[in-house]
């Protein structure tokens, strides 16, 4: 074998929990560092080392991809009562991604890898669509209220520094019912908006952008106008001499548009809708575990990861000794994404063409019929058997050697 290829600088390794870990384990051993001398700067993000540290790490970890410009992120798990148990947790601990993606200001895109003979649910789609998702208030960070009776409920808005108070009235009750009062930011609208355009320029693919502005006047209408603000200010010059289309439509008319066109674009979306449009996008496309997610900042950072969780199911079975058939594919994309941003920021592109072809050795080992059975659940043809995830990572590797 010829010799590695050397890295300049670190990119960011962020380790994770579960199915997932030992999967990123197996990924390193097997396809990454006989062919690269990897250089990374490594934060122990399982929920173990979350607990020892308070989730100090966690903040670590983000701010060291800021500082390196590049991470890639193995799934972890977001701590709830059951897990607090399990673990024997002194504290029920915030989603890591959310943390993450606080400190780097950072958008979500999420895109599908697409393998020949594993088919997508609607037939017209050719290319991927990737789905980026504002990770900022609405619903998610909503107030609620339950209402036992008649009255008036009203926004009120009182100024910081003084002035006048300003109320308006949501409803007046006639009974019983629910309220809820939801909130955005000008400045994370148009983080949103700049890492938006940013990705569709990298990525060199039209933009699409939707809400309902023509039901609410306001607050849909915001984003519309902030998107046209920071496309006008910012980005039209560069989008045009990319020759990178950025569109305006209402949300139904998006989704439309979206079953009946080919794909092959950034669709940009409000926090709710994103959530939704990409497990849809994902369901479509077959598995979930063939799903890419980057997390964009405007301060120019960027991480990598797999879409899906930590496989805690898979990973109760393979602590009992089972070998299980666990798709590793999002995993092994995330770390050759992380690579290859990494070879363009230092200008190594031996190291960007051994990322492109770890990606094509990983689509071809399927396209040749050896596949987990998530995939050989939905491969024309069927495989004669489904591997398990280690034979799967061995036939890559054997294509990576030859």
């Amino acid at each position: 074998m010829s010799a590695k290829i050397a890295m300049k600088n670190p990119l960011v390794e962020i380790d994770g929990d579960e199915m997932t870990r030992v999967l990123w384990a197996l990924v390193k051993e097997k396809l990454i560092s006989p062919f690269v001398d990897l250089k990374t700067e490594y934060y122990d993000l399982g929920l173990e080392n979350r607990d020892a540290t308070n989730d100090e790490v966690t903040a670590e970890s983000a701010r060291a991809i800021l500082r390196h410009g590049v991470g890639v992120k193995c799934a972890t798990i977001t701590s709830n009562a059951a897990r607090r148990e399990e673990y024997a947790l002194k504290a029920l601990y915030p989603s890591p991604n959310a943390t993450i993606r606080a400190i780097l200001d950072g958008t979500v895109f999420r895109k599908p890898i697409a393998a020949a003979g594993i088919g997508a649910s609607v037939s017209s789609w050719k290319k991927p669509i990737v789905i980026g998702r504002h990770a900022y208030g609405d619903l998610y960070k909503a107030a609620e209220m339950l209402i036992p009776g008649p009255g008036k409920v009203e926004l009120v808005y009182s100024p910081a520094e003084g002035g006048k108070e300003r109320r308006i009235t949501v409803a007046d009750m006639k009974g019983a019912g629910i309220v809820q009062g939801m909130h955005n930011l000008d400045e994370s609208i148009r983080s949103f908006s700049r890492s938006c355009f940013l990705y569709a320029l990298s990525e060199k693919i039209p933009l699409w952008f939707a809400t309902k502005d023509t039901i609410s006047k306001i607050y849909d209408g915001r984003f519309k106008e902030i998107f046209e603000e920071v496309y006008k200010k910012e980005f039209k010059e560069k989008c045009e001499r990319a020759g990178i289309s950025y569109f305006y439509t209402l949300i139904d008319d998006a989704v439309a548009r979206v079953i009946k066109g080919e794909g092959g674009f950034l669709w940009a979306c409000k926090n709710y809708d994103g959530d939704v449009m990409s497990d849809m996008i994902a369901s479509a496309c077959g598995s979930l575990a063939m799903m890419t997610s980057v997390l964009y900042s405007p301060l120019g950072a960027v991480e990598y990861e797999a879409a899906h969780g930590t496989v805690q199911q898979h990973y109760y079975r393979w602590q009992k000794g089972e070998k299980t058939s666990t798709n590793p594919v999002a995993l092994i994309f995330a770390w050759t994404g992380a690579l290859a941003k990494r070879a363009e920021l230092d200008g190594i592109p031996c190291l960007g063409s051994f990322a492109r072809r770890l990606e094509k050795a990983s689509l071809d080992t399927i396209e040749a019929g050896e596949m987990t059975g998530d995939l050989a659940r939905l491969a024309v043809p069927a495989p004669a058997r489904a591997l398990d995830s280690w034979e799967f990572v061995e036939a890559i590797s054997k294509r990576m050697m030859h």
